[in-house]
């Protein structure tokens, strides 16, 4: 059996017509005609009593439209999905944000992606140090990554810098600094700082003490954390104070106050994907990301 025949039989089953049914498959009548007695004599059933008046459905006629129709919109929806994957429409597609990223740009990624691309299977992963991201990246687990390039050295990666962050002070909300509007770096020489971990698992760890170098101070200590959320509430409990990219502001949670350097530091948020990437539907996300980064399409209008 072929597709054409299944469609032939639907249409002859509605117009009740050769002539009809011929016309709207676009098809020569004898055409149709031969095509529907072909189909009959390999099923070995009749599905059409004709007479010189009008076309009627056999039993089998019946049982059978119901099997022509399921075949006929699978084959449509196989057609559709892969118009859908062929656009970037439709796909899977894996991303994985810092920490810094994750309180910022992924909800608005989010909701972007799926107002602009619905049919989109995105999977989103926040609170990844930049590490393991290009490892990731690197073994599939994730098609795009946003992240502090710093640490990246992979030539098989794609590394595009979408802005750069200035590096605000977190205190906790009790610090006699925490209603300044702006304070040096200098001015917290004696604090321990709560940081990303070392040995080269973060980059905004090396940021930070090389911003403490420059202001001419080394940190009285330092307390390790991986997850940007985490840091904040210590710094809220008052195990010591902190240095961030200025997005995480939007994290809101009580306790803290965030105050503005002078000459602040920064440390840039760049976009990484594989060199030899083909997927349009991960093509079509990595624009969504820059767009929100970059301020050109900053989701829902926001």
């Amino acid at each position: 059996m072929e597709l054409r025949q299944a469609r032939y039989v639907l249409a002859l089953a509605e117009e009740r017509n050769f002539g009809r049914a011929a016309a709207r498959v676009h098809v020569a009548q004898p055409a149709l005609s031969q095509q529907v007695k072909q189909l009959e004599r390999e099923l070995g059933i009749e599905l059409f009593r004709r007479t010189t008046r009008r076309v009627e459905l056999t039993e089998a006629g019946r049982r059978f439209v119901e099997h022509a129709r399921g075949i006929v919109a699978g084959v449509q929806r196989a057609q559709d999905d892969m118009a859908l994957l062929a656009t970037g429409r439709a796909g899977r597609v894996s991303v994985g944000f810092v920490g810094t990223a994750t309180y910022d740009v992924l909800p608005r990624v989010a909701r972007e992606v799926r107002r602009a691309l619905p049919d989109l299977d995105l999977q989103l992963r926040g609170e990844v140090l930049s590490p393991r991201l290009v490892a990731g990246l690197a073994d599939g687990t994730f098609d795009l990554g946003l992240l502090r390039p710093d640490p990246l050295a992979d030539g098989l990666l794609t590394v595009r810098s979408l802005r750069s962050e200035r590096l605000v002070a977190v205190l906790p909300a009790v610090h006699p600094l925490a209603g300044r509007r702006r304070i040096r770096l200098a001015e917290l020489a004696d604090e321990a700082f709560v940081v990303h971990p070392s040995g080269h698992r973060s980059s905004l760890h090396e940021r930070v003490l090389s911003a403490c170098a420059d202001a001419g101070f080394e940190p009285a200590s330092l307390v390790e954390v991986a997850e940007t959320a985490t840091m904040v509430v210590f710094v809220a409990a008052g195990l010591g104070v902190a240095l961030v990219p200025e997005p995480v502001r939007s994290l809101g949670l009580e306790g803290v106050s965030y105050v503005a350097l002078t000459d602040p530091p920064t440390i840039d948020l760049a976009l990484a994907g594989r060199r030899e990437e083909t997927s349009p539907a991960v093509g079509n996300v990595a624009e969504v990301i820059a767009g929100i980064v970059t301020g050109q399409n900053p989701a829902g209008g926001e």
